[in-house]
Formats: C-alpha cells, sequence, structure tokens
C-alpha cells in the first residue's frame, strides 16, 4: 500500500455533529454518506458542479488550451503523410465452416464453477470458439439461473494476459516433458520408501474423480499424506457439527418455508457455498404484493455490515467475540433453564433479545437459526441445539453427508504439514491449487520451510508467491479449458466441459495426477474423468446417460439424501471463554470482490463498488463511528494496527452500523507476486492473521502514523441533488396490510396533460418495453452490475479516474442508510438508465445522437455523438457516463476475444448508457420474425435481470396481455424514481417493504 497519494484527501467530519443531526431525523429521511449529512463545502460543490472534477481534461497536466496546441500539431504532421499508400494485407473467408456451428450465432454449454471446492452450475456462452459470458444454470440446484460477482467476471481470469503461460524450473522457462522426466525419477525414488516424505496439499476437494486419484496414489505409497487447507476455511462448521452431534453433518435450510430468521454473524447469501439457492429462496420468503401479505422477518448480530445484514428488519451490531454469549443467552431463555454463567447484555441488546425470543417462541417450526462460518465451534453448536428446540430440524433445516471428499480440520492438517517441513520430514510437496505461501497463518510461516524442501511441485493459474518458491510450476487450466467433476453443496454431482482448448498449454489437477499412474500414453482429463464415471457405472446404458449428463451440466438424482441425527447433551455446559471489556476485537473476513486474493488481478473486481461501503481499489480499516470520535480518526488516515506482536499498516475507513469496538480487515489484496491490475493495490492482512485467531481475537491496537492515503468510494457518486424529492421509497408490512390500495400517495406525478411534449403519449403499436425493480428483492450483491460490464464490453478505468467519478458502470447500485449513525438500516437501489418516455437529455443534444424508438428505447448513436455532455447534464438520474480516455484496451490480443461481438467497442469521446440490452431485443425479435409471431413474454432478458439470483429485475413488454412486467407496474407498490419531473420512466420500482417487529420498532 503506498501510504500518500497525489490525487486528493478527504475533509475531517465532526461525527459528534452528524450523529446529533441524525437523532433528529423522522420519516423517510435517506442519507447516503456521512459528507451528506455534514454538508461539507466539498460535498455542496460536488453536488452543483455542471460535471466532476477534472471532466474538462484529458488527463492530468494536460487542459483544453493545451490540447488544442497538440491538435493543431497534429493536424500538421498528419497532412504531410496524408497521400501516404497504406500496405497491402490479404484477408481470408471462413470457406470450411465447422460442423455444428452457424456465424452468428452464440451457442450455450452447461459447465461448472468452483469457489471454495463447491461447485455451481453455469451457462456458458460462446461465439465462433471462444466463451464470451457466463450466467447461471437454471436447471442447476446450486444457482437456479442466478449469478455471483465471481461467476460473471471469471471471464476475465480466462483471458487474463498475466496468467502464468510456461512450465517453470527454480524460476527459468523449462517444458512438460522435462517436468515429465524429472517425475518419472521421483516416482521410482519413492517407490522404494512406499511414498515416505511424499505430501499433496489441496483446497477443499469435493470432485469424486480427483478424490479417487488420491487415494489411489495413497495406496501405491502408502506413506504418502493428503493435506487440505483453504483459508477461507469452513473447519468451524465442521467441528461445530461433531460438538452437537458427534459427527460432521452438513446442514441444509429452507429460508422459504421459514417466518422467522436469526443469523449470528452469517453472510448466508453472499459467502455460503449456497448463496445463489438461499439468496432466491429468502426472497421468496418475502415478495410481498396485493395478493400476498405475509413475509418472513430477517435479524441479523454481527460485527460488521454484511450483504445480509443490509437485509435485516432489525440488526445488532456486536463484536464477534460478545456472539458467544448472546447465543448462551438465547439458548436458556428458549429452554427457561440457565446451564452456564453469561455475560448481561447492554440495554439496547437485552431488548433485541427479549423480542427475539418471543418471535421465535411463536414461529416454532418455522424458524431458522444459522452461525457464521467465522464464529467458534460452539455457537454452530448452539445454532444446532436452538434449531432443534425450536422444532426446526426437519422442517427449515435438514442435514446430510457433507459433499466433501475429505472433510478435515483443515487448519489442523496444514499445521502438521508445517510441523512435518519444519522438521525436515518433507521431501516432495505436491500443492495442487492455493497460494498457501500468501494466505497461511502468518505464524506458521509456511513459505519459510517451502523453501527448504528438495522437491516441490505447484500447479495454479498464477505464478503466484507459491509459484515463486516452489521447484516446479505447472500453468493450471481455467474451468472453462478443462474437462472435470465436483459436487455442489447438496451433493449433486456437476461436470465440467471445456469451451475453448487451453491458451497456454495448461494441465488439470487430474492430468498431473493421472501422469503418476504411469498410463502410457498420458491419458487428457477428458479420458480420466470419463473413466471415472465407467467405472462408478451411474446409469443402465452409459452413453446415453454421459451424454445427458454433460447436456445438463450435472448428474441427475445425486443429491445427498437427508438423515437423522440429534443433538448431544451437555455440550453448551462448557465453560465460556472470558471476555476482556475494553479490548479492541479485529476481525478477518473474505473480501467481498477479491475473495481470497484470487481474483487480486481481476479488473472488473477491482472497481466493483462493495456492497456495504462503496470502496473500490482498496481494502481498508473499518472502524465504527464511536471508535473514531474516541482515538481522533478519520477516513483515509493510515493507522499500523498491532496484533499478536504483529502489524501491518492501513488506511481507516468509518462504517456506520459497525460494532462499537470492533475493527474489520478483509483478506485478499496486498500481493506481492500478481499481475498488473493488483499490484501494489490495498494491505496484506494475512500479515497478522494467526492460527489460534484466524476469523477474530481481542487485544488489537491502532496507532496513528500521521500519514494519509486517498479512499476511492463510489457512494457520493452520481447524487441525486433534492433528498426531499421522490427517490428512494419504503413501507412496512403493517402500512401496506392497511392501505395496500393507498400506499403509493405521498408524491404524486403531475397530469398527463402537462407536458410540452406532442402528442402527449405516443401510441406504441408494437412493443413497448419496460423494467420493474423490486427493492424488497434486491439485497446488493452487484451481479447485475458486473453482469453489464460483461454484456455490454465496458471498460475498466483505475483508481485515479474512479476518484474523478469517470467509472463507467451503466448500472450502478446506491445504497441509501437510514436512521442512526451507529445503526442504520441499509437499502438497496439498481439504478439503469429510466428509458424516458419525456426524456430530458433527447432535447438537448445538437446532433441527435440520442433519440426515442418507436419501441419506447432511448438509443444512443455512437457515430453521432461528438461529447458535448450536455444530456449528462440534463440527466436527472445521472445515468449516462462519457468515455473521457482512451479505456477499452484493443491492443492485448487475449482481450479481444471476449469482448461480445453484437456489441460495439467505442472509442473515447461518445457518450455511453444503458439500452435494455437492445442487441438482445433485436436477436429475438430477428428469430420471432423467421417464425412469422411475435416476441414472446421472457424471450428477452436483458444482462441485469439473468444475473439476479434474487429475481428482483423483471423485464418485458407493456402491450403483452399478462406481461409480468405490466402486472408489475400495476401494483400500488410501484412507483417512478423523481417521478414529479415528469420524465415517464420505463423504469420503475416496487417500493421496499420491510417486516420490524413492531416491539422493537416502538422501544426504538
Amino acid at each position: 500500500m503506498n501510504a500518500t497519494e497525489p490525487i486528493g484527501s478527504a475533509p475531517k467530519l465532526d461525527l459528534a455533529a452528524i450523529r446529533t443531526k441524525l437523532n433528529g431525523v423522522r420519516g423517510q429521511d435517506y442519507w447516503r454518506s456521512l459528507e451528506e449529512i455534514a454538508e461539507t463545502k466539498e460535498f455542496r460543490d460536488m453536488l452543483h458542479r455542471e460535471f466532476p472534477a477534472g471532466a474538462s481534461e484529458w488527463w492530468d497536466g494536460l487542459s483544453r488550451r493545451n490540447f488544442l496546441k497538440m491538435s493543431a500539431a497534429t493536424m500538421a504532421l498528419a497532412g504531410l503523410n496524408a497521400c501516404t499508400k497504406q500496405p497491402t494485407r490479404e484477408i481470408y473467408p471462413y470457406v470450411k465452416q465447422p460442423e455444428g456451428m452457424v456465424l452468428g450465432e452464440p451457442l450455450y454449454y452447461a459447465t461448472s464453477m468452483l469457489l471454495g471446492g463447491f461447485a455451481t452450475g453455469v451457462l456458458a456462452k460462446s461465439r465462433e470458439g471462444h466463451p464470451i459470458k457466463i450466467d447461471g444454470n437454471p436447471e442447476h440446484p446450486a444457482s437456479l439461473g442466478g449469478s455471483s460477482v465471481w461467476m460473471q467476471t471469471s471471464i476475465l481470469n480466462l483471458y487474463d494476459p498475466d496468467r502464468s503461460q510456461t512450465v517453470t524450473h527454480n524460476g527459468d522457462i523449462s517444458t512438460w516433458d522435462l517436468f515429465l522426466s524429472d517425475l518419472n525419477n521421483l516416482l521410482a525414488e519413492n517407490r522404494a520408501d512406499r511414498g515416505q516424505g511424499m505430501q499433496f496439499l489441496t483446497e477443499t476437494v469435493t470432485s469424486p474423480t480427483l478424490a479417487a486419484q488420491l487415494n489411489g496414489l495413497l495406496k501405491q505409497f502408502p506413506a504418502a499424506k493428503w493435506r487440505q487447507y483453504d483459508p477461507i476455511t469452513r473447519d468451524n462448521i465442521r467441528d461445530g457439527a461433531r460438538l452437537a452431534f458427534g459427527q460432521f453433518v452438513e446442514t441444509h435450510y429452507e429460508f422459504d418455508k421459514a417466518s422467522v430468521i436469526l443469523s449470528l454473524d452469517s453472510d448466508f447469501l453472499y459467502t455460503h457455498p449456497q448463496r445463489l439457492r438461499y439468496t432466491r429462496h429468502f426472497v421468496d420468503g418475502r415478495r410481498i404484493s396485493a395478493g400476498k401479505k405475509e413475509m418472513s422477518r430477517l435479524y441479523v448480530v454481527e460485527s460488521t455490515p454484511t450483504v445480509t445484514g443490509t437485509m435485516a428488519d432489525h440488526r445488532l451490531p456486536m463484536e464477534s467475540g460478545a456472539i458467544e454469549n448472546f447465543a448462551r443467552l438465547l439458548a436458556q431463555n428458549i429452554r427457561v433453564v440457565p446451564q452456564s454463567a453469561t455475560v448481561p447484555l447492554s440495554p439496547a441488546a437485552n431488548q433485541f433479545l427479549n423480542a427475539l425470543v418471543k418471535d421465535l417462541r411463536q414461529h416454532h417450526s418455522r424458524s431458522i437459526v444459522i452461525a457464521g462460518e467465522w464464529q467458534p465451534p460452539i455457537v454452530h453448536a448452539l445454532a444446532h441445539l436452538l434449531n432443534d428446540l425450536l422444532g426446526n430440524s426437519g422442517n427449515t433445516v435438514f442435514y446430510t453427508e457433507s459433499a466433501e471428499a475429505n472433510p478435515v480440520n483443515q487448519l489442523q492438517s496444514l499445521r502438521e504439514l508445517v510441523g512435518e517441513m519444519k522438521a525436515g520430514q518433507v521431501k516432495t510437496l505436491f500443492i495442487l491449487g492455493g497460494n498457501p505461501v500468501y494466505s497461511a497463518p502468518a505464524d506458521l510461516e509456511f513459505g519459510k520451510y517451502l523453501a527448504n524442501i528438495p522437491r516441490s511441485i505447484h500447479l495454479g493459474l498464477d505464478q503466484d508467491e507459491t509459484a515463486a518458491l516452489c521447484t516446479w510450476h505447472i500453468p493450471q487450466t481455467h474451468y472453462l479449458e478443462s474437462w472435470g467433476d465436483a459436487r455442489a453443496f447438496d451433493g449433486t454431482v456437476s461436470l465440467m466441459q471445456p469451451l475453448i482448448a487451453p491458451l497456454y498449454d495448461g494441465k488439470a489437477a487430474c492430468e498431473l495426477l493421472g501422469a503418476m499412474n504411469h498410463q502410457q500414453p498420458i491419458q487428457s482429463d477428458y479420458e480420466i474423468v470419463r473413466a471415472y464415471w465407467q467405472s462408478q457405472n451411474p446409469w443402465p446404458d452409459f452413453e446415453v446417460g454421459w451424454r445427458q449428463a454433460i447436456h445438463d451440466g450435472f448428474i441427475a438424482g445425486t443429491r445427498a439424501a437427508a438423515i437423522q441425527t440429534r443433538v448431544k447433551e451437555g455440550f453448551d455446559d462448557l465453560a465460556q471463554k472470558p471476555s476482556r471489556p475494553g479490548e479492541l476485537e479485529i476481525c478477518f473476513r473474505p473480501d467481498p470482490s477479491l475473495w481470497d486474493g484470487q481474483f487480486a488481478n481481476n479488473g472488473w473486481l477491482q472497481e466493483c463498488p462493495k456492497p456495504a461501503n462503496k470502496l473500490t481499489w482498496d481494502n481498508a480499516v473499518l472502524i465504527s463511528p464511536s471508535l473514531a470520535e474516541r482515538l481522533k480518526l478519520s477516513v483515509n488516515d493510515v493507522v499500523d494496527v498491532g496484533f499478536q506482536g504483529r502489524t501491518v499498516r492501513g488506511p481507516v475507513w468509518v462504517m456506520p452500523g459497525q460494532a462499537p469496538n470492533s475493527i474489520t480487515l478483509h483478506l485478499g489484496y496486498g500481493r506481492t507476486r500478481v499481475g498488473r491490475i493488483g499490484a501494489d493495490v490495498g494491505f496484506n492482512a494475512y500479515q497478522i492473521r494467526t492460527s489460534k485467531f484466524l476469523w477474530f481475537g481481542s487485544g488489537a491496537t491502532i496507532v496513528a502514523t500521521g500519514k494519509s492515503h486517498l479512499l476511492v468510494a463510489t457512494q457520493t457518486h452520481f447524487q441525486l441533488e433534492s433528498p426531499e424529492r421522490q427517490i428512494y421509497r419504503s413501507t412496512s408490512l403493517a402500512e401496506f396490510r392497511a392501505h395496500s390500495d393507498t400506499i403509493q400517495k405521498s408524491v404524486e406525478a403531475p397530469e398527463t396533460a402537462e407536458t410540452l411534449y406532442y402528442p402527449a403519449e405516443y401510441p406504441y403499436q408494437g412493443y413497448k418495453w419496460g423494467m420493474s425493480i423490486d427493492l424488497t428483492a434486491c439485497v446488493g450483491c452487484n451481479a447485475c452490475l458486473v453482469a453489464c460490464e460483461v454484456e455490454n464490453n465496458i471498460p475498466v478505468v483505475g483508481k485515479e479516474q474512479v476518484h474523478k467519478a469517470r467509472e463507467m458502470h451503466w448500472l450502478r447500485v446506491d445504497t441509501y442508510y437510514k436512521g442512526p449513525l451507529d445503526n442504520p438500516q441499509f437499502n438497496h437501489a439498481p439504478v439503469p438508465c429510466m428509458q424516458c418516455e419525456h426524456a430530458p437529455c433527447e432535447l438537448v443534444c445538437p446532433v441527435e445522437a440520442t433519440v426515442h424508438d418507436s419501441e419506447g428505447l432511448n438509443a444512443q448513436i455512437y457515430q453521432r455523438c461528438v461529447g458535448t455532455r450536455f444530456c449528462s447534464n440534463n440527466c436527472p438520474y445521472k445515468v449516462r457516463r462519457f468515455n473521457f480516455l482512451q479505456y477499452t484496451d484493443y491492443h492485448t490480443p487475449n482481450f479481444k476475444p471476449m469482448n461480445n461481438p453484437e456489441v460495439t467497442v467505442r472509442w473515447r469521446g461518445v457518450m455511453e448508457k444503458c439500452t435494455y440490452c437492445v442487441q438482445r431485443i433485436a436477436s429475438a425479435r430477428i428469430t420471432a420474425e423467421k417464425e412469422n409471431r411475435r416476441i414472446r413474454e421472457g424471450e428477452v432478458r436483458t444482462a441485469c435481470q439473468q444475473a439476479c439470483p434474487a429475481q428482483a429485475i423483471v423485464f418485458g413488454d407493456l402491450n403483452t396481455a399478462g406481461s409480468k412486467v405490466a402486472e408489475l407496474k400495476g401494483q400500488s407498490l410501484d412507483y417512478s424514481m423523481l417521478g414529479e419531473l415528469n420524465t415517464r420512466p420505463r423504469t420503475t420500482y416496487l417500493a421496499k417493504v420491510t417486516n420490524p417487529n413492531l416491539e422493537i420498532a416502538t422501544q426504538d
């Protein structure tokens, strides 16, 4: 992390004055940032400025005057060679078209993506032999058609020019054949001593084929060992189940069947392996309409705001170390029998607890208690106990065997490996994926002992920190380049098939292990996977079953069966760890964008604003407003964070809703060996993460350094000027039940006749496209934002340009806070182009580059645009983007196959915006016209709609009778953002409905 930044600084804020101001807020008052409430001079200037700061300059140091001078010189020089004849180049036609390929027509393949070892089914779109888009597989139980930010942006990892491209030996370029020769010598040496000193280190493995290979090698070499470690380890979940049941069982939740849900520090909507399925089911239990007036209620207790926490009806900020005490008190109150000593809660927490206990009791067998993976095993065991006491087991909660091939305690497994490395007992170490030199706990000093191993073999996508210390490094294939298999969280076997040949001659893990079996010739990944399933005989006719499984992307009927289990007695009598009041707690969490660091070189993810605070291109030391006041710290102040004798330096971010005495560091930044995108970005929180305190611990210290580092967030960008206008709307379930027919009456749109347009209402005879966004359903996960980027070839601009509010996202997700500074309510609103019927942008364009078409789309004609930016200034929604510089990389060959050929790749100097994915509309229209029919309902889905795991976005034809979008726009919750301006947007919203507990609400 660079401790000083030349691109600006943030004003100091009076947090006490902000808190006082918010305490007097009543009604529908929303706020987006601390600067807005403080009404700083910088914020007011930004709000009223016609264009962002620096918008008049092409780049730093070049003014308009200098640009004109350079232009004159350039034109003069151009005249010297204007008549030069360009060299002749030959082009070649596609004479022999591959079978099954129709040029211009996309093909779709079902495959699977792994994250944390578990598979999620995807549909990959391919054009002329190269994949260009990834979406969820609607038939796969783990995705149900939804997407995550990691799924959508994984296409960029495939084409990343910084990926590992060659086999290396001791840092020098080598070949696969030379590696095989060395491997044969290695096997010969180890066969005599039965593999003594040989070990395999993997991440979480759910692949049946890979597990069979590893177990087969352990039989050949009985003294060898298989170790596992994933930095986002699920050890607490495993150990909690063993503590509660005496065995490891996987827990599954039916959120759509629950009336009351309690999350104990669990971000089940974002970090859980079943995140997409759980999001769909959770939102299904919360959707509200005139015909459905019941919805679930969510309570969240957590230390730092998460995606799940932002969806809570009631959220209690609490230090992670104090949640065990809360869970014990909850269990005692449910059972009405004190079992162990507990610490009294604060008045606010006690009020929260009492209302929660009553609510859970009233919804017996219709509730869920879920604990987060960062909580210790005792909290998971208490969650199992509570689900048992509340009658949830077998109703909303059920258990199966684990999908993991070898469900061990991974931290203990890594400890044992490092211990043997330190003792010199490891002669050969195979590291199959992962980057343990970077991500292993700091106290284990994995890299120090790895360097002393005589022979180490690393298989990975990148020449990362681990590859640098290994004897051999083998480039690994991307999941879109290889065959494979893995299980989803529910046990369903998912298949992986390649859409493109390996770009850099990489090898899959199964190929590397297959090379150790002395099979000649060495089998390909396809042959290995097929042979394994042929040996399992899963279908009466293997060929028919195999082809069907490849077509579907998974093997039907392989979901793990539910098992019966009972909670053991007495485990909750274990002594509670004594709390140390007053000490700072430090928490480590996977980054919402970079996860554990494996996506550090992905520009789309680096620039994706984090869901809760909208930070980009950095991680930060997240602290609460009260702690910032106590320590006299402000945003951008650089501090030294000390923990367990180790120190890391990072900038401060004041986070509303953070637990008062807790600081949070996100993992995944500060990489030392990474591509050009992730280099010198953020600080490495792994440096102070120890094996004893993997997720949190007390005793942290913060010391100000007197330096500053500019953090760039998009929260204040494109601010809509008047907060009193109808921007974000919400209501409670009780209000909706009482006034469902008249709920939208606070701000009325102007009368139809009040318009300067002629005719006032255009008679659309054909299609009339529109969109509805359900604010109750939106979880703020950013899947829509990155899906729009991938679909429309939207470039990355970098931190400096984002600081100038020049990010190119055609769709943004605004977060509005409501309520007190220390524990506000979070509200998310996706904001694409509104496709206004009476569009202010169209009136001011001098060249008619932005026009209205006969189907209601506000179209953008790039060839006409001359860059006046009048349209952007006249847009009340601030959804138009101007590419000030040449952001798109036209020159790197690797990126060219990634671009969607159906969308123009824009040069600099033109305005860009959402057009409802007009290319998808055009494609559907061509198909419909060929078949002499209208476009069917649901035949066109925008990229954002398709990606949304919550199905919060609905798009369609308003002229189609019974269309879903027309039905939603007819609901009483429907409203137009800034509707009083009479722009008549085609994109409207369903107001957010919350379900607060009235006992808590009346006591607030």
